[in-house]
């Protein structure tokens, strides 16, 4: 099928891109750099700096024969979401384009301004993009389990079945989000599910748990084709600055009393649940909400595995809990389901001690690209 991916120069966009073509499906990618420009307005760029989505689609059509047609522009801006839509004319869309770090959008006001307007007006021009252009197309968001908070009951895969005084009905799962990024991620489904209900539009949200992870299946020869790496503060996610800082010899950085616990997945996996998602469409009128992540563990335990693994290679890896910066239960009840996936076909990648080793390695490759400067940024919730 034709899959436009929003967002397609990103961590998850573009080996998304590249998954895709290798499956047979033809693609275009749209971005306007966000990501890019604010890791530079910030100082922290990424572990190595990716080529820009020109040169990545040129070499990976050399590498492998597949076509990616790149739009740059800002999807904020309807005309430029008018022309993407009327050129390449998508089956599905697949939604990344987002501000997606929940430290930045707790950073100041004008990054929370950002977060705003960037995340709520991409979704809102896509709604109305594929009603006036593609009103059979299906629309793959990615959400975050960050949605739900830790509540202390079982979190269902984003419905639950009330029973109150003798009546049922079924109500998208309460959300309680802990950032600002999430609450946008939570008015993204609202925004969603209202025009599902009017428009009928084909909708499958995505809740997706921590990525880490380097390499994909696509990008194992070719360093010029892997993905950005984000080791700090802001944008890194907590397994990807752990390996770094392991790697740069800085204490590993767990919050508090580190027993908060969420649900992971290899970024491998991503890409087969965004695919499986699109081979496997939502019906008409049909919001499907699928828990994507695989394991789930708390952050000592995380750090333990990355104690283990670099041990293993010799390295002195040593831990320091940090006074948390965030406003967060430190230890709770944390049970999520997520059978959909797996019923689709979902063969997970777990984190065994080799994957951990493996990103260590990688990382050793570039150690004298780490800025130690950049590991901590002080962001603070409150």
């Amino acid at each position: 099928m034709r899959v436009l991916i929003l967002g397609g120069d990103g961590y998850l966009g573009w080996p998304t891109a590249m998954n895709l073509t290798a499956s047979g499906h033809e693609v275009a990618v749209a971005d306007n750099y966000l990501r890019r420009r604010l890791a530079q307005e910030e100082d922290v760029e990424p572990l190595f700096s990716p080529p820009n989505l020109f040169r990545r689609v040129e070499l990976w059509r050399e590498i492998s024969g597949h076509s990616i047609k790149p739009y740059i522009g800002d999807l904020c801006d309807w005309s430029v979401m008018e022309t993407i839509f009327r050129t390449f004319r998508p089956e599905a869309v697949v939604h990344y384009a987002e501000q997606p770090s929940a430290p930045y959008s707790m950073l100041n006001r004008r990054a929370a301004s950002l977060t705003l307007s960037n995340n709520l007006g991409v979704t809102s021009n896509l709604i109305f993009a594929v009603r006036e252009f593609a009103p059979e197309a299906h629309i793959v968001k990615l959400g975050s389990m960050g949605e739900y908070g830790t509540p202390n009951i079982d979190i269902e895969e984003g419905w639950i079945d009330i029973r109150r005084n003798g009546r049922e009905d079924r109500f998208l799962y309460p959300r309680q989000a802990g950032s600002l990024y999430h609450t946008t991620k939570i008015m993204d489904t609202d925004l969603l599910w209202f025009y599902v209900r009017m428009w009928d539009l084909r909708v499958t949200d995505l809740m997706q748990g921590p990525v880490y992870g380097i390499v994909t299946r696509e990008t194992e020869e070719n360093e010029d084709l892997l993905p950005f790496y984000f080791y700090d503060e802001i944008f890194g996610t907590v397994l990807n600055r752990f390996v770094v800082q392991a790697v740069a010899g800085h204490p590993l950085t767990v919050y508090g009393r580190g027993e908060q616990t969420r649900g992971y997945l290899n970024i491998v996996d991503t890409l087969d649940c965004v695919r499986l998602s699109l081979e496997n469409p939502a019906d008409r009128g049909q919001l499907r909400v699928f828990n994507q992540f695989t394991e789930t563990f708390s952050v000592n335990e995380l750090a333990s595995r990355v104690v283990r693994a670099g041990k293993a290679l010799g390295l002195n890896v040593g831990v320091t809990p940090v006074s948390n910066p965030r406003k967060e239960k430190e230890e709770h009840y944390y049970n999520p389901k997520h059978s959909h996936l797996l019923e689709l076909g979902l063969k997970p990648h777990l984190l065994t001690d080799e994957v951990v080793t493996g990103m260590m390695q990688r990382v050793l490759r570039h150690r004298h690209a780490i800025r130690h400067k950049a590991i901590i940024r002080g962001v603070k919730w409150a």
